[in-house]
Protein backbone atom coordinates (compact mmCIF):
# COMPACT_ATOMS: atom_id res chain seq x y z
CA UNK A 1 0.00 0.00 0.00
CA UNK A 2 1.51 3.44 -0.61
CA UNK A 3 0.05 4.70 2.47
CA UNK A 4 0.81 3.80 6.07
CA UNK A 5 -2.38 5.30 7.26
CA UNK A 6 -5.48 7.50 6.59
CA UNK A 7 -3.73 10.41 7.78
CA UNK A 8 -0.90 10.01 5.63
CA UNK A 9 -3.36 9.17 2.47
CA UNK A 10 -4.93 12.43 3.19
CA UNK A 11 -1.83 15.27 3.98
CA UNK A 12 -0.02 12.84 1.24
CA UNK A 13 3.32 14.72 2.03
CA UNK A 14 3.34 17.93 1.73
CA UNK A 15 0.77 18.18 -1.54
CA UNK A 16 -2.63 17.52 0.31
CA UNK A 17 -3.67 20.92 -0.21
CA UNK A 18 -3.22 21.26 -3.26
CA UNK A 19 -4.67 17.72 -4.12
CA UNK A 20 -7.78 17.65 -2.23
CA UNK A 21 -8.20 21.42 -3.47
CA UNK A 22 -8.07 20.74 -6.91
CA UNK A 23 -10.34 17.64 -6.61
CA UNK A 24 -12.88 19.69 -4.72
CA UNK A 25 -12.55 22.47 -7.57
CA UNK A 26 -13.30 19.57 -10.10
CA UNK A 27 -16.32 18.35 -8.36
CA UNK A 28 -17.72 21.77 -8.42
CA UNK A 29 -17.05 22.38 -11.86
CA UNK A 30 -18.85 18.85 -12.77
CA UNK A 31 -22.05 19.61 -10.20
CA UNK A 32 -21.86 23.01 -11.82
CA UNK A 33 -22.52 21.88 -15.37
CA UNK A 34 -24.99 18.88 -14.97
CA UNK A 35 -27.03 21.53 -13.05
CA UNK A 36 -26.46 23.84 -16.55
CA UNK A 37 -27.28 21.00 -18.50
CA UNK A 38 -30.42 19.91 -16.43
CA UNK A 39 -31.77 23.22 -16.56
CA UNK A 40 -30.90 23.82 -20.25
CA UNK A 41 -32.94 20.62 -20.85
CA UNK A 42 -35.83 21.96 -18.81
CA UNK A 43 -35.76 25.58 -20.96
CA UNK A 44 -35.71 23.41 -24.26
CA UNK A 45 -39.29 21.60 -22.96
CA UNK A 46 -40.55 24.37 -22.19
CA UNK A 47 -39.71 26.18 -25.53
CA UNK A 48 -40.92 23.26 -27.62
CA UNK A 49 -44.32 23.14 -25.42
CA UNK A 50 -45.05 26.96 -26.04
CA UNK A 51 -44.23 26.45 -29.65
CA UNK A 52 -46.33 23.81 -30.16
CA UNK A 53 -49.15 25.17 -28.65
CA UNK A 54 -48.83 28.37 -30.76
CA UNK A 55 -48.77 26.24 -33.97
CA UNK A 56 -51.67 24.58 -32.70
CA UNK A 57 -53.79 27.69 -31.54
CA UNK A 58 -53.33 28.89 -36.14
Amino acid sequence: MAFESINEFISMGTHGPYVWSVYGISLILLFGSYLSSVKAKKNQIKRLKQRYLREQKS
